[in-house]
């Protein structure tokens, strides 16, 4: 995953309505009812059926530090699926996404008429046609420069060319990330 995976994934999991399970016993159980058999908990997690099935009963309270952080992110990947679906349509559909970043931005356009690309720190609230496409290029597994591209030709239309008031003809795009972060 990328910068920009990572961040969409981190967005969906901002949009919860419930706090995901706290405690080990919960959150194994929770795994349980989504992937039904310890075998597929323990495949998931990179641990043993046994393991798992420890940890439910509640024979084993404190697993490595590594395995609760696979745990965790289990558990947050499968919280409130439709939840994350119905605020994903909003934002495609009405809302659109707002993406904070501190990139180098690369630029083309007619000789003479652009700086050289740079850091920038931006915010910017991109339409919900970039939110759905974007949304639509993750759901198909797009690589991340495509995910790029499109974050790309969003903040140039909105930001850099201002909605075609200004720096006509100007070709965006996102080279190096030092920050990415999604809302919606």
């Amino acid at each position: 995953m990328g910068d920009i995976d990572d961040a969409l994934e981190r967005a969906g999991q901002e949009t919860f309505t419930r706090e995901p399970p706290k405690t080990l016993k919960a959150r194994i159980n929770f795994l349980l009812r989504q992937l039904k058999t310890a075998k597929a908990v323990a495949q998931e997690l990179g641990v043993t059926a046994d393991s798992v099935n420890r940890y439910r009963r509640g024979a084993r309270k404190h697993p490595p530090k590594a395995i609760a952080d696979r745990i965790e992110a289990a558990v947050r990947a499968r919280w409130q699926p439709q939840i994350r679906r119905r605020r994903r349509e909003q934002a495609a559909t009405s809302t659109g996404i707002t993406v904070e970043t501190r990139a180098r931005f690369g630029y083309t356009a007619p000789i003479g008429t652009t700086d050289d690309g740079r850091f920038r720190r931006l915010t910017v609230h991109l339409p919900p046609e970039y939110a759905d496409r974007l949304f639509e290029a993750q759901r198909r597994g797009a690589a991340d420069q495509e995910l790029r591209a499109i974050i790309a030709e969003g903040m140039g239309e909105v930001y850099f060319r201002d909605g075609g008031r200004r720096a006509d003809g100007l070709e965006v795009r996102l080279n190096e990330i030092d920050y990415f972060d999604v809302s919606f």
